[in-house]
């Protein structure tokens, strides 16, 4: 069942993806030929207790760590270890943040304007990183893959079919040479991490669900410079033939004026 915020929860959840953004970000800043996940990892712990929330990948599915750290030829889900980045190498930070609502407000709360996310909230995104110098082809995957995101994020208002938003991403990506992963997809997201709907990043403007004004979801389109066939190593969801893959995502909310994203 798809549950409509309320504007409060969407100002909310805005504050709350606002942090993740800027934790995210000094993460990424952190990347470098040498360092390993593992000391990725550490920082990303020491970030997350420091804005009063707590990390909410861990536990899911059995998943071990704060967060996904998806290196080359992983898409997703990677686990950090102490492998060292090398130069030529990519990798994707997939963070995720549980906010209390206690958290942002303080002394008399009236809860009934936050229906919907109960005791908080969760907020998620990801970005893919160089690591020292990438050729043409890797640092074009990468700008392109943003692009996409983009290009998914335009497409969001109240009215029209959710399909707009994974045509749109397929085109340029097609267009681009790329190859969208079908078999995973953005979701909504609120009082679970994982909610309806299910955002596809290919399609037709023609099938799904009608967006609505309170609707809250992440679009995370990932491109393959090879093939779009995947299997599970791991945790780590894979291209079968080991291509480069990015990852980009962004947690936005259907507004009655367009679109807005949370993680920005």
């Amino acid at each position: 069942m798809i549950t409509i915020k309320t504007k409060e929860e969407i100002d909310l959840m805005h504050q709350g993806g606002r942090i993740l953004k800027s934790t995210i970000d000094k993460l990424g800043k952190k990347i470098d030929i040498g360092v390993s996940g593992k000391e990725i990892e550490l920082e990303a712990e020491r970030l997350i207790k420091e804005t009063g929330g707590v990390p909410n990948f861990r536990g899911q599915d059995g998943f071990p760590s704060c967060l996904c750290f998806s290196v080359n030829e992983e898409i997703v889900h990677g686990v950090p270890n102490r492998r060292k980045l090398k130069d030529g190498d990519i990798v994707t930070i997939d963070l995720g943040i549980f906010f209390q609502i206690n958290t942002f407000l303080k002394g008399g709360i009236d809860y009934r304007k936050y229906p919907n996310l109960k005791n908080g909230f969760h907020t998620d995104m990801a970005r893919t990183y160089a690591v020292g110098n990438v050729n043409e082809e890797v640092g074009r995957l990468l700008k392109n893959n943003k692009k996409a995101l983009k290009k998914g994020i335009s497409k969001v208002k109240a009215g029209v079919k959710k399909g707009e938003i994974g045509e749109a991403i397929e085109r340029f990506a097609l267009r681009e040479g790329y190859q969208v992963i079908r078999n995973l997809c953005g979701h909504g997201i609120g009082a679970k991490l994982h909610e309806d709907p299910d955002i596809l990043h290919y399609g037709s403007k023609k099938y799904g669900e009608m967006l609505k004004e309170g609707m809250v979801f992440c679009i995370e389109p990932m491109l393959s410079l090879g093939s779009d066939e995947i299997f599970k190593r791991g945790t780590a969801y894979v291209t079968d033939d080991y291509s480069l893959n990015a990852h980009f995502e962004d947690m936005v909310a259907v507004t009655k004026d367009g679109v807005m994203i949370l993680t920005d």
